[in-house]
């Protein structure tokens, strides 16, 4: 029975709507995660009677036919991009980004990649990287002698020293904003990687260019709404045992076929 296919692939939707459901969860207090969303799509349907077609009884016009659905398939896993709220932590290097953009970093294997946690941290040799060690552009090194440092919302970063009144500008952090961020790739970690889909980086300076703005000594915290991801849960385990009960009922339909003599 067709039944049998079409509520197996119900089932396997509602599956991946719950990985989804749970993948956000899991990531409710990461910095800077944007929740997903399981988008689904309907599978092409089979035309027993087409729409428009001409009657064999009388000849009229049939004006609906009949088209067979054969079930569903995911289509995406889109990214729901919202401004996560901004936490105090008085980290001298945390900065928190106010609007759009990302700030870029440099793997190990030469590529760029972008990451809104702004958790910063600074090597041995003074230079500013990631939590990861990825090396943040442009590469500013904070001298050994530097009392503190001050970001600015323009991402200009200022060292100050005991022996001088004036601080000393170390260079700016620049932000990174695309055509279609959620055409961005994930790569973990809070990483994202530039795609066909994503568009060109277009890079600038904080507060311009429709370009958010930094915010030091805070960071962004996830925008996971957890009532919403609960009640999304109860609703697709509930999606999920409606299609187990179709398949109960097809089987039962089928069992009572094979009893008929």
């Amino acid at each position: 029975m067709r039944a049998l296919m079409i509520a197996a692939t119900g089932m396997s939707a509602q599956q991946m709507r719950v990985e989804v459901i749970s993948n956000n969860l899991a990531n409710m207090n990461t910095t800077g995660y944007n929740a997903r969303r399981a988008d689904f799509a309907d599978l092409h349907y089979q035309q027993v009677t087409r729409a428009g077609t001409i009657s064999a009884s009388d000849g009229s016009i049939v004006p609906a036919g009949v088209q067979l659905g054969l079930g569903v398939r995911p289509s995406a896993v889109s990214v729901n991009i919202a401004q996560g709220s901004l936490s105090h932590t008085g980290g001298e290097l945390d900065v928190a980004i106010e609007g759009q953009g990302y700030l870029e970093v440099t793997l190990p294997s030469g590529l760029p990649a972008y990451t809104r946690d702004g958790s910063l941290n600074r090597t041995g040799d003074g230079l500013i990287v990631t939590a990861e060690g990825f090396t943040v552009a442009p590469g500013i090194t904070i001298p050994d002698d530097a009392r503190s440092i001050s970001i600015n919302a323009q991402g200009e970063i200022y060292a100050y020293f005991d022996d001088r009144v004036e601080p000393e500008v170390l260079g700016q952090l620049t932000l990174v904003d695309f055509p279609n961020e959620r055409g961005l790739e994930a790569m973990g970690s809070n990483l994202f990687l530039e795609t066909a889909a994503s568009g060109a980086a277009l890079v600038g300076d904080p507060g311009q260019d429709g370009l958010g703005t930094l915010r030091q000594g805070y960071l962004e915290d996830s925008s996971v709404d957890s009532v919403r991801e609960i009640t999304d849960l109860i609703e697709a385990q509930r999606g999920y045992e409606l299609n187990a009960k179709v398949i109960t009922a097809a089987d039962q339909m089928l069992g009572a076929t094979t009893q008929i003599r």
